[in-house]
């Protein structure tokens, strides 16, 4: 366990409102777009793209390059650079593309400060709802300014069970997942990002999820653990730029280990 923090408060503090500027930068760039005509391209993993998508990480990109050059980003649509960097950002612009290009408000941007590989900051920018959620290291989560905490649910028979989608998963790990959701009390779907911050805040009580790529979940680790959750791998591990993209978020330590052995024949 990290027993001191990696920045200093004054260092956090210039770049927990350096990430909330660049929220309020590409707010309305992304709204502009937002149920108005927009053409959908495919990239070569079949995930949808659209203008909006490069126009916000073009958008993050320059900020960040003049403010502070000397860092480096890792951008879901245009890659890496300077990843040798002592610090990185990562910049996940439209999380839940299909939820934006369907018209619905679930989507979000998602920024990390990464401080030699390890997320120091994260916010979940919900610009369709004003919603947004922070962590930061040693620091409480919040949302739109106030504190926010995880429900403290400890059995799965009482959770309120997330995923984005049941076509994330395939063979052994939709067989464990769906062995998870019969044990849970409810499973829902849809949310993308913006099911993690309800947990943050004690709506949903776990969340699973496969296939993801680091942009997807660097940001959201500041705040679930902010909030007091847990989120790691399938396996328990810590996760990072080389984790599989299999993601669990939980309330409590008891729920997360429920939700491992459960998950625990798919995650080999």
């Amino acid at each position: 366990m990290q027993t001191s923090l990696p920045l200093s408060a004054p260092q956090l503090a210039a770049y927990r409102a350096f990430a909330q500027t660049l929220a309020d930068r590409v707010r309305p760039l992304s709204r502009k777009w937002f149920r108005h005509p927009l053409a959908v391209d495919t990239k070569a993993d079949a995930s949808p793209v659209t203008q909006a998508d490069r126009e916000v990480e073009t958008a993050l990109r320059a900020a960040i390059a003049e403010q502070y050059p000397e860092h480096g980003i890792l951008g879901e649509e245009f890659g890496v650079s300077h990843m040798e960097a002592e610090l990185v950002w990562s910049l996940d612009p439209i999380d839940g593309t299909r939820a934006f290009i369907s018209g619905n408000p679930l989507w979000g941007t998602l920024l990390a400060l990464l401080h030699r590989g390890r997320p120091v900051l994260g916010l979940i920018d919900i610009p369709a709802l004003d919603e947004r959620w922070i962590g930061a290291a040693g620091q409480p989560a919040s949302l739109n300014g106030h504190a926010c905490r995880v429900s403290g649910c400890t059995e799965l028979g009482e959770a309120i069970l997330y995923a984005t989608s049941p076509d994330i998963f395939a063979g052994a790990e939709l067989a464990a997942f769906d062995a998870l959701a019969q044990a849970a009390r409810m499973r829902r779907y849809g949310g993308d990002c913006y099911s993690y911050g309800l947990l943050a805040s004690g709506h949903v009580d776990l969340v699973v999820e496969s296939g993801l790529q680091p942009y997807d979940y660097l940001a959201l680790m500041p705040v679930i653990e902010g909030a007091g959750g847990v989120i790691t791998d399938w396996s328990g591990q810590p996760l990072g730029l080389q984790s599989q993209g299999r993601v669990i978020a939980a309330a409590t330590p008891q729920l997360h280990r429920q939700a491992m052995r459960l998950l625990g024949a798919a995650a080999t």
